[in-house]
């Protein structure tokens, strides 16, 4: 902001804002600053590095060094990007702070000064709440997800590099252009829409293609990492880079929006989303655009995400091979639980799974093994690892034939616990740390609406009746699933509209239950969603407390929405 009071864009164009995205997680690629930075025109380039388990390690990482805690991936990033950036005028913002962003905007300083590109750095915390205690216990890190305000804030004030906290992922996003557009925070819908903006970018290459449904379409060699145009009306167009790889289409945004979301109602501490609003037009080869994106007041409290050590794990697979798997595994099964209930002390926790990889007359070894997986947790490490690990051993040679193990079992490993939840918006201290060491706090917004379901909107006339053919879900649909803290969701959509008025119809929630036995037991909730001709999922439970847990086989559900669409129905042949 100007002395006379007037916002002054942040970037070249008053009317469009440039902004990159260069990490979608703390160990993307390294190179992706760099890309960004000189692959084309940008006015901002974020980066996302945290994660409900990377706050768990950052967690472990301070208990050993409080000096620590931030993603030193991104100072050495910045190592030849500060001076790149400050060649082109592409300020910065990450959330790689972690749990000191004021650390690491000191360590920033000095890197600028190393390399002689000077900067002005500012950040934003507020977010941290273990200090304020009444959590609970072993709780190793509590801290608030922020809205863009703060790093609005810093980029007012001139700042080249924000970095922050735990901020809403899209808030990366959404500050920035906050700040160029000198958005209120009653400007919901323009808000709104850089938040959609802003999600899509969040997981970098999942927007150009990567962990696609329909991947043999684009050529994924090194796909680009996207951007968005935006204008100050809150649309969007999403791209990417000239002559990078990978692909922009409407089907690689729609599978980001329904990534790690839910019903028709996306809410975040500027603003709630409306998801059932949102319009996408692909407007020329890689760009789409977002637009008609209402807003509605957030809701006045913040997600709040609290990570302790749950205890410790071992685990152990034994590979089965060749004839009477069924037999092996209930030999080897019964050898090593027997072993468990004479110990001194019991795993409080036993899982058995069985994964049939094999198949008959196999001419490949691995082809006709199948893997018996043993989990178990428990707070005391002696029972999970000395326990365990000798009795495996011990049946080296003494239980079903061809008896051999994955790797040597160890002595354990400690897992994390993750846990949602909420605190009132005016108890968190959300402050903008600008260049010149000014605190400014960052107002909750001044309205606010308690979170409720819509009502699911009227579905599409459905296909006349006709002939089918047996065949995998995929065929006609594609699917993005991800974590959040326990529950998986799990986005399912049509490309064509014969495809959604059949989709609409045939996926409900029984039959979801009935294609995913393992939800079968577990709260499932539909969302529809019209105008993306997508299907939304929740599954309560599904990953027990979360992915740093590891209580299942795909901790994360990054796969669920690939084996719902290999599971076989009864498909309308028009549609193939």
């Amino acid at each position: 902001m100007s002395d006379d009071g007037a916002i002054r864009p942040i970037g070249a164009d008053p009317a469009v804002l440039r902004v990159g995205n260069a990490s979608g997680f703390y160990g993307d690629r390294f190179d992706a600053l760099r890309e960004m930075l000189t692959g084309g025109p940008l006015d901002v380039l974020t980066g996302d590095y945290l994660a409900e388990l990377t706050m768990l390690i950052l967690g472990r990482d301070r208990l050993k060094d409080p000096t620590r805690g931030y993603a030193r991936t991104f100072l050495r990033q910045l190592e030849d990007g500060l001076g790149l950036a400050a060649e082109r005028g592409v300020r910065i913002v990450a959330n790689a702070g972690g749990l000191n962003p004021s650390g690491l905007a000191d360590a920033v300083r000095e890197l600028a000064d190393k390399v002689g590109v000077p900067v002005r750095v500012g950040h934003v915390e507020g977010d941290d709440l273990l200090a304020r205690g009444g959590w609970g216990e072993g709780v190793l890190t509590a801290n608030a997800y922020l809205g863009g305000a703060g790093i609005a804030a810093c980029l007012r004030a001139g700042a080249d590099v924000v970095v922050t906290g735990r901020v809403t992922d899209a808030a990366l996003v959404s500050g920035a252009a906050q700040a160029h557009f000198g958005w209120r925070p009653q400007d919901l819908d323009q808000l709104a829409g850089a938040v959609a903006a802003g999600h899509v970018l969040e997981c970098g290459t999942q927007a150009t293609g990567g962990n696609y449904s329909f991947f043999d379409a684009h050529d994924l060699l090194r796909p680009g990492f996207p951007l968005a145009e935006i204008a100050a009306d809150g649309s969007a167009v999403i791209t990417k880079h000239p002559g990078t790889g990978g692909a922009v289409t409407t089907g690689t945004v729609t599978a980001q929006l329904l990534y790690e979301t839910a019903g028709a109602r996306y809410a975040g501490p500027d603003v709630t989303a409306r998801l059932d609003t949102v319009r996408l037009t692909e407007e020329a080869p890689d760009r789409v655009r977002i637009d008609g994106v209402r807003g509605e007041a957030p809701p006045p409290a913040l997600k709040t995400g609290l990570t302790r050590l749950g205890g410790w794990r071992n685990e152990v697979t034994f590979v089965l091979t060749g004839l009477d798997v069924p037999a092996k595994a209930a030999l080897v099964r019964r050898q090593m639980e027997a072993a468990l209930d004479a110990a001194e002390h019991r795993p409080a926790e036993v899982r058995w799974t069985l994964a049939r990889t094999d198949r008959d007359d196999a001419a490949v070894q691995e082809e006709a093994s199948a893997l018996l997986r043993l989990v178990v947790r428990d707070p005391d490490q002696d029972a999970v690892g000395r326990v365990v690990s000798g009795a495996a051993v011990e049946l080296a040679l003494a239980s079903y034939p061809g008896f051999h193990v994955t790797a040597p079992p160890g002595k354990g490993t400690p897992y994390g616990v993750f846990e949602a939840v909420a605190v009132d918006a005016a108890e968190v201290p959300h402050r903008a740390v600008l260049p010149d060491g000014t605190h400014i706090h960052a107002q909750p917004a001044p309205e606010t609406r308690e979170l409720v379901r819509l009502p699911d909107p009227p579905l599409p006339e459905p296909l006349p009746a006709g002939a089918t053919r047996r065949g995998p879900l995929g065929l006609v649909a594609g699917a993005r699933s991800g974590d959040k803290g326990g529950s998986a969701n799990v986005g399912v959509w049509a490309r064509t509209e014969p495809a959604w008025r059949w989709l609409a119809h045939e996926l409900t929630v029984e039959r979801f239950r009935q294609l995913l036995p393992e939800t079968a037991d577990l709260p499932v909730d539909r969302h529809v969603l019209p105008n993306l001709r997508a299907l939304n999922f929740v599954v309560d439970g599904l990953l027990g407390e979360g992915v740093a847990a590891q209580a299942r086989f795909d901790p994360q559900a990054k796969a669920v929405g690939e084996w719902l669409r290999s599971r076989h129905m009864d498909l309308p042949e028009v549609l193939w």
